[in-house]
């Protein structure tokens, strides 16, 4: 393989994973792992790519464009529907306090939660709201304030002030990006501020994220990893991530997508 071929396909591996690194790059491609930085060099001048610790993510890989909820709804839904179904192992047997975050995958647990047993749940998803409305087993709670659009999550002041008093067992959490480095990130302020208080009102953190999140970067961090006990995602997390994560004292659960 050429060096130009060889650049062409890390640069489509890269763009397909989310991320890639260095090693994992010259095991796949059987070159040095001089030859691999020589060519990520290549393509993060070219701006195809962009360098990081270790490896590689894509050139926009620090997100500031958010897709609507119907976008979102349809993308990497079958491993979305796994996540779910691995999440519902976590809600509290004996009843207890749920938190759920706004976001198509958290709106998938909220469809699987489990109808055996009383739950609270507060959520800031008005869609969350929507599916558990008429569950008879839920004692339904939603946080107040401003919606936005965009992701139909409640966000402001009214919603801080509430999540500020609370303490819940467990708290499902999405995210739109997951680095050791930056920690649990979203490209809305608002979101980051909400998504924040929920990590600090919970005992328990469950971050439920498809493996494209992994390796990305949005503008506002709003948790450090040790903040989350479980991150629940698919079966495509390179092994690279899932052992910088897991060093980071963070059980990994790979939920596998059904045909």
């Amino acid at each position: 393989m050429y060096a130009e071929e060889r650049q062409q396909a890390i640069a489509a591996l890269v763009l397909q994973r989310g991320r890639a690194s260095v090693t994992e790059l010259a095991t796949t491609y059987d070159v040095t792992t001089e030859t691999v930085r020589r060519d990520l060099a290549v393509l993060h001048k070219a701006g195809l790519l962009r360098r990081v610790h270790g490896g590689a993510v894509p050139a926009r890989a620090l997100h500031l464009v958010e897709q609507d909820v119907d976008e979102r709804e349809t993308t990497r839904a079958p491993y979305k529907d796994a996540i779910a179904a691995a999440a519902t192992e976590f809600f509290p047997v004996g009843g207890g306090s749920v938190l759920l975050d706004a976001g198509t995958t958290t709106s998938r647990i909220a469809a699987a939660i489990p109808t055996d047993r009383e739950l609270v749940v507060v959520t800031n998803s008005i869609p969350v709201a929507d599916r558990l409305s008429t569950v008879p087993s839920v004692s339904l709670q939603v946080l107040g304030g401003r919606v936005r659009g965009l992701t139909q999550a409640c966000v402001g002041e009214q919603a801080l002030q509430t999540l500020e008093q609370m303490r819940v067992d467990i708290a499902f959490i999405g995210t739109n990006g997951i680095t050791a480095r930056h920690g649990l990130s979203t490209p809305d302020a608002e979101e980051a501020a909400i998504k924040r208080a929920m990590v600090n009102c919970a005992n328990y953190v469950v971050v439920a994220s498809d493996s494209s999140k992994m390796g990305r970067e949005a503008l506002h961090s709003f948790a450090e990893l040790s903040s989350v006990d479980v991150i629940i995602t698919d079966t495509e997390i390179s092994p690279d991530t899932h052992a910088e994560l897991s060093g980071c004292g963070i059980d990994i659960i790979c939920a596998g997508a059904t045909a």
